[in-house]
């Protein structure tokens, strides 16, 4: 279908000095009378007993969450220990390769973990792959019992890790706070149901409707949702237009792993030339055409496809490892637009990011995004949030 160089995941960017030391896998606990979400010490008194289970699949999702942007193509996965009433324990998977959340909160419980209940929010692996099963450590620490968000949709995986425990004398609960666990790994879930990498489209658009070619004040610095956006999703598809004139995104946030650039070069003459990268970058970006083209500068990998289509580029994606794409549209009549024609027909886009920007634009011509398929369609489980005086929407097909 194509001659390609290798697509990466790219590696960690250099953390500036000044940034604070990333919280160690087996030792994140929320501060007395803080944290996110609401999980902080007097909630855990005030819950009732019936609660304790959602409570503390509910503290390992947000233990999951703090690697962010580092464990795929692996889950982003949480543990919390409990033995009478208290967390002995707590873990969760810093990145791929490394040992999974289980591992960490057994180690940070010690021999206290025999007869405890271990809450996890991604089922327990029961194979070997670059780390032992997982299983195996529970059973050998002898848990009481296993609580357990939701089933891993992976295949070698589904339900033979619950089976597994089971046939050890552990009592195992599932389903606990699913739909949370399902929305923490839908980018992997989707990849292991579809072959396919998880799609996001983000665009901004003015209070009259109007296509507007950039983002909002703040949203690409340190705590911003597109910085937070570049952080968390393992690539970022953008116009060969955008490339030429735009500087690349990168995530502000401490940490963060850059994504892979993917440069959608259709129509584009025989020389690509990409100002933002240089020869220590140009390894972070591929380009992908439907011509051979040459790019400046050296290092940036090519692909020439014999189908450019937004599908065949998800599937290529989820091959070489990436599980989430963000396509950041802002070339309204370019080669996006081409790729997204059918999108919600073709199922190929799960989710939408609108920034709408307070401001009334006056429009040049022809500028909407008149795109996604032949028929209206209405989103779901919508979100609004305010971000420095713009209104974030997001919804899922």
């Amino acid at each position: 279908m194509l001659s390609s160089s290798p697509i990466s995941r790219p590696r960690l960017a250099p953390r500036p000095a000044s940034a604070p030391a990333p919280t160690s896998p087996s030792r994140a606990r929320l501060a007395v009378g803080g944290g996110a979400r609401g999980l902080v010490a007097g909630v855990r008194c005030q819950a009732q007993a019936g609660d304790m289970d959602a409570h503390y699949i509910r503290r390992c999702v947000e233990l999951a969450r703090k690697a962010a942007g580092h464990t795929s193509p692996n889950p982003m996965v949480g543990c919390v220990l409990v033995r009478d009433g208290q967390v002995i324990g707590e873990g969760f998977h810093p990145k791929a390769g490394q040992p999974h959340a289980e591992v960490f909160a057994l180690r940070d419980a010690g021999d206290s973990a025999e007869n405890a209940t271990a809450y996890v929010s991604l089922e327990p692996c029961n194979h070997y792959g670059r780390t032992p099963p997982c299983t195996e450590a529970l059973i050998k620490a002898k848990v009481r019992e296993v609580v357990v968000g939701m089933t891993d949709p992976n295949p070698i995986v589904a339900s033979k890790g619950i089976e597994k425990l089971r046939n050890a004398g552990i009592d195992v609960r599932v389903g606990v706070e699913e739909a949370l666990c399902l929305r923490l790994n839908e980018a992997y879930i989707h990849r292991m149901l579809t072959g396919r990498a998880f799609a996001t489209l983000r665009t901004t658009l003015s209070m009259n409707g109007i296509f507007i070619n950039q983002i909002g004040s703040g949203a690409d610095q340190p705590g911003g949702y597109y910085s937070q956006l570049a952080k968390e999703y393992d690539g970022v598809i953008i116009s060969s237009e955008m490339a030429k004139t735009t500087t690349l995104p990168v995530s502000q946030e401490a940490g963060a792993k850059q994504p892979l650039y993917i440069i959608i070069a259709q129509g584009e003459s025989s020389k690509l030339h990409i100002p933002s990268l240089d020869e220590e970058t140009a390894a972070n970006a591929i380009v992908l055409s439907d011509s051979p083209v040459t790019v400046e500068p050296a290092g940036v990998g090519v692909s020439v496809l014999d189908q450019m289509n937004l599908d065949s580029i998800l599937q290529l994606l989820a091959d070489r490892g990436l599980c989430s794409v963000l396509v950041d549209f802002r070339d309204v009549g370019g080669c996006l637009a081409s790729l997204l024609n059918r999108f919600q027909e073709d199922k190929l886009v799960q989710k939408v990011v609108v920034e709408l920007s307070p401001v009334w634009m006056v429009s040049p011509g022809p500028n909407n995004l008149a795109f996604g398929g032949s028929e209206s369609f209405p989103l779901k489980n919508v979100e609004r949030r305010e971000v420095n005086g713009t209104l974030l929407l997001e919804g899922y097909l």
